[in-house]
């Protein structure tokens, strides 16, 4: 403790000297968060009535790009400052050091408050996150980033704010105007196997031949059927033995077991930049095919009894019209292997990301943060966070898949020009009973009588590996989760006073439309706002 506290001062003095003016107006207390980007620091200054008031400095890392800093300035200009979104007060600079001031406002952690709050304060914040979603949109406006370590709740004085638009991109029709020339180059690759991922999304070491697939359509013909098969049982409520044991599990409801079948290659890390570009032509994955005069042709390995010494492998002639053959199968051929890497935004923080930025779907929209919103009204109703905890895109999608069914995902994903391939048959859970039995409301079947939660069931005998993953934004410091250090629920006599007895449909009905897996069809924050949950509202 004494080490972190010497540190945040040299962090403090560090700030003071990068940049100068900032003593001439403000005596800074303390060092309130860190990030991959960003740093944010409690300052106190002293206002023309005499008064000290406080105020939150973020202060952004050197090597951001200048035109990604004016346009998170500029969203928080142009949006900030009503409707629940946080405004900007000031901003300083010197050389490549940038410093935006912010109002600051106090706050209580989400993880310590989650198992306190009553039904009818899930719906304020739920209601006014909704609000400050519809009023971000309107200006085309995508956060990329919703989470709750972002969506700020003083729960005394019931004030909310939505902070940290350093991802936000803008839709096609955005009113911010630097939104429309700054694009992120896509990250590659699945999420951390071995430290904890940024909120920025990190590359890191991807598998050849992960137990479940997301596939660019190759070729043009009828896809065969895949493994997963129509399942009735998927429309009736699901048998409570599958939440055997819920109640009791730690506070995330999945571990972060990668069970990857093939080793793990790893990839060179590298830092997000920024690039002043124009609007990029998306290629159909439909017409892709494997054209030896753009892509590396497939080596043909030379019979070793023709092999002379130091003959070199000579690459085979390919067909001009030759498709892959692994399309909706579990392995990847040499021909995909070659083609390049599918470009499309995958921004975000683990566990909060939609289906569709999971699947690498290039068109994405404001719809990716409404289903953010409702992992986080999951996490309330079942008093669990985080509620998906993933060591890659396609764990976490399999995570998805247990909650709302592979059958639905797979024909989702089909929607947005996307193949899923799963091994097996995950049938769609009653929201309300997985919440219910999440919080200890609904009993359940002896620990035997069905596998542990945390223990991943899409796949046997591979090896796995331990992947805590953070999910701790830019301007907080991040700690690795421990299960002792879960807040436990309140016992159901303790929970009935605060309303969890008599939970109303409509709360579970807007949970299943902000949690829509086809995102053409997922609910807006403006329709959602004009929801029957809310009509006293």
């Amino acid at each position: 403790r004494n080490w972190t506290y010497a540190k945040h001062d040299n962090d403090i003095e560090y700030l003071y000297e990068a940049v100068p003016q900032l003593s001439t107006v403000f005596h800074i207390l303390d060092k309130i968060g860190e990030g991959t980007f960003s740093s944010v620091y409690l300052g106190e200054a002293l206002m023309a009535n005499g008064t000290k008031e406080k105020f939150a400095l973020k202060h952004l890392i050197p090597t951001s790009h200048p035109v990604r800093i004016a346009a998170e300035l500029q969203c928080l200009t142009v949006a900030g400052g009503k409707e629940n979104v946080m405004g900007v007060t000031y901003c300083f600079r010197k050389d490549d050091h940038c410093v935006i001031v912010m109002p600051y406002m106090e706050h209580q952690t989400f993880v310590d408050i989650i198992g306190l709050l009553s039904f009818e304060e899930v719906r304020q914040y739920i209601y006014h996150l909704l609000k400050a979603l519809r009023h971000v949109h309107q200006f085309g406006i995508i956060h990329r980033d919703i989470k709750p370590t972002n969506f700020l709740y003083n729960r005394q004085e019931k004030m909310f704010a939505l902070v940290d638009f350093g991802l936000a991109q803008g839709t096609t029709d955005t009113q911010i105007e630097l939104l429309k020339v700054v694009k992120q180059k896509t990250q590659k690759g699945g999420g951390s196997t071995g430290k904890p991922e940024t909120s920025q999304g990190k590359r890191a070491p991807t598998s050849l031949a992960p137990p479940l697939q997301s596939l660019s359509h190759p070729r043009t013909s009828a896809p065969h059927s895949s493994s997963s098969t129509s399942s009735s049982t998927s429309s009736k409520p699901p048998d409570k033995r599958e939440f055997s044991g819920l109640c009791k599990a730690p506070r995330a409801v999945f571990g972060e077991r990668n069970l990857n079948s093939f080793t793990s290659i790893p990839t060179k890390t590298t830092d997000p930049k920024l690039e002043l570009v124009k609007p990029t032509k998306t290629e159909d994955p439909a017409t892709r095919k494997f054209i030896s005069a753009h892509r590396r042709p497939v080596p043909v390995r030379t019979p070793v009894s023709n092999q002379r010494p130091n003959q070199r492998m000579t690459p085979a002639a390919v067909n001009l019209g030759f498709t892959c053959s692994c399309y909706s199968t579990d392995r990847v051929c040499n021909i995909c292997m070659s083609r390049k890497q599918q470009v499309a935004p995958r921004a975000g923080t683990p566990g909060f990301r939609a289906p569709e930025v999971l699947t690498k779907c290039p068109n994405q929209g404001t719809a990716i943060d409404i289903w953010s919103a409702g992992v986080i009204l999951l996490s309330l109703l079942s008093g669990r966070y985080p509620f998906f905890k993933a060591s890659d895109d396609l764990i976490a999608l399999t995570q998805i898949m247990t909650i709302r069914g592979s059958r639905e995902t797979i024909q989702a994903a089909m929607t947005f020009g996307k193949s899923v391939v799963c091994s097996r048959e995950l049938p769609r859970q009653d929201l309300r009973t997985l919440c219910e039995t999440l919080r200890g409301r609904r009993p359940s079947p002896d620990d035997e009588a069905t596998p542990h939660p945390h223990r991943d069931t899409t796949t046997r005998h591979h090896r796995t590996h331990d992947s805590p993953i953070s999910t701790h934004p830019p301007g907080e410091p991040s700690r690795q989760h421990h299960p002792e250090e879960d807040q436990t629920l309140a016992e159901p006599e303790a929970q009935d006073e605060r309303g969890w007895d008599s939970v109303p449909d409509e709360a579970y009905d807007l949970l299943d439309k902000l949690l829509d897996l086809n995102p053409a069809k997922r609910i807006t924050a403006a329709q959602a706002l004009q929801h029957p949950l809310f009509t006293d509202l």
